[in-house]
C-alpha cells in the first residue's frame, strides 16, 4: 500500500491549527472552545458533542450541560447546515451569514410545492406552539403543523424548519430523552449580542483566524459563505491582532501565538489522534489538503455523498478512517487505513478509541 508523501511546509500548517483549535495543547470548558471556534459543524450532532468533548477533555455529557444551560446551542448559522454557537452569537451570526443559503432555499421551495405563504403558516403555528417557555421534538412540531394543515412530508417539514432556522425564529436549545428541543430564539437566548455589521465581519474573521489558522481568505469565504468582498472587508479590520504565514506564495493568517504554543505542544500534535467525521479540523477549510492529502479526499466522503467519515491522523496528517463496531463489552475499533500505517499507530489505536469522551 503506497504512502502518499506531504510536503512539510503543509504538514506543518495541520500542525499549527491542531494547536489553533484546541485539539491539542489546551485544555477548555465545551463553551470556550465553541467560543474558539466560533461556529462547530454540527450536522451530525454526535459527532459534534465528540469534536467538543475532545478539545475540552471531559465526558460529553459536559457538552449537553451547556445545550441544557442555555449558553451553547445549535442552529443554521451559515451555508445552509447546522452549527454548534455560543447562544448569545446566534443572532448576529445567522443574520450576517444566511443571507446567501435563504436565497437558495426560496428558490428549492417551487420544488416542493411549497411558496411564502406555508412559510408564514409554519411561522406562526411554530409561535402560537413555543410561546410561554414551550420546548418541542421536531416530531412534535411536525404534528402541530400538520393540526394547522401543512404537509410536511418529501422534504417539507425539514425545509420549513430550517427556513425558521436560517430566519432567527428557532433554534435546537435544550435536551429531553437525548434529542435536543426547538425553542424560540428570542425565549431562549434573552441577551443577544447586536453588533454592527461592521463590528460583525471584524469578529467573524478574527475568530475565525484565531480559532482556524493558519487559514487563507479563500477558507473564510468557504467557512462563512460570505462574498470575497465582505470576507476580505472584515480581515482589514481585523488584520492589527493576526500574525501572517507565507507558503509557496500563499498568504495564511493565523494567531501569533500559535507558533509558539506548537513548539511546545509538538509531541502531542504529532502523535495518533482519532477524530470525529464533520471535525472542524476538515470541514474548516476551502483547501483541507494540509491535513487531508488530495489522495485520501474521496476516501473520507465516499461516493462524494456529504458523509464525512471518521478519521486517524498521524504527525498531523489523515492516514486512514476508524468506525466503532459492536456494543457493550464486544464494542471495539475497526479502521480502514489509506496506507500502510507504522506499528506505533496501529498500536495506539485502540486505546485512543477507548479513551473517547
Amino acid at each position: 500500500m503506497p504512502t502518499t508523501t506531504v510536503p512539510d511546509a503543509q504538514r506543518e500548517i495541520s500542525l499549527l491549527r491542531l494547536v489553533a483549535q484546541g485539539v491539542v495543547g489546551r485544555r477548555e470548558t465545551p463553551r470556550e472552545v465553541v467560543a474558539r471556534l466560533t461556529a462547530v459543524q454540527a450536522q451530525d450532532e454526535a459527532g459534534a458533542q465528540l469534536s467538543i468533548a475532545l478539545r475540552a477533555g471531559v465526558p460529553r455529557s459536559a457538552v449537553v450541560a451547556e445545550y441544557d444551560a442555555g449558553t451553547v446551542v445549535r442552529s443554521w448559522t451559515q451555508r445552509g447546515t447546522l452549527h454548534a454557537v455560543l447562544a448569545e452569537d446566534l443572532p448576529w451570526m445567522a443574520e450576517l451569514m444566511n443571507v446567501r443559503p435563504m436565497a437558495a432555499q426560496a428558490k428549492r421551495r417551487p420544488q416542493l410545492d411549497l411558496d411564502a405563504s406555508h412559510v408564514a403558516r409554519a411561522n406562526d403555528a411554530t409561535v402560537a406552539a413555543l410561546r410561554g417557555g414551550g420546548r418541542l421534538a421536531r416530531a412534535e412540531l411536525m404534528a402541530a403543523w400538520a393540526d394547522a394543515g401543512l404537509e410536511t412530508s418529501g422534504g417539507r417539514g425539514y425545509h420549513l424548519l430550517s427556513t425558521l432556522g436560517h430566519a432567527g425564529l428557532v433554534c435546537f436549545g435544550p435536551t429531553r430523552d437525548g434529542e435536543q428541543l426547538i425553542v424560540l430564539v428570542e425565549e431562549w437566548v434573552p441577551a443577544p449580542r447586536t453588533p454592527t455589521r461592521e463590528e460583525a465581519l471584524r469578529e467573524l474573521a478574527l475568530r475565525y483566524f484565531l480559532g482556524h489558522g493558519p487559514a487563507t481568505v479563500p477558507d473564510l469565504v468557504r467557512w462563512t459563505g460570505l462574498t470575497a468582498k465582505d470576507a476580505r472587508a472584515g480581515l482589514a479590520l481585523a488584520l492589527d491582532k493576526l500574525a501572517t504565514l507565507e507558503v509557496d506564495g500563499v498568504t495564511y493568517y493565523l494567531d501569533r501565538t500559535i507558533p509558539a504554543l506548537l513548539e511546545k505542544h509538538r509531541a502531542a500534535a504529532e502523535a495518533t489522534l482519532l477524530l470525529p467525521g464533520f471535525d472542524e479540523m476538515v470541514l474548516g477549510y476551502a483547501d483541507r489538503t494540509a491535513t487531508v492529502p488530495a489522495p485520501y479526499a474521496d476516501l473520507i466522503v465516499p461516493g462524494r455523498n456529504g458523509v464525512f467519515r471518521h478519521t486517524v491522523v498521524d504527525r498531523g496528517v489523515v492516514v486512514g478512517a476508524w468506525r466503532a463496531v459492536g456494543s457493550g463489552r464486544n464494542r471495539r475499533v475497526e479502521v480502514e487505513a489509506f496506507e500502510d500505517l507504522t506499528p506505533a499507530v496501529t498500536e495506539a489505536v485502540p486505546a485512543l478509541f477507548a479513551a473517547l469522551p
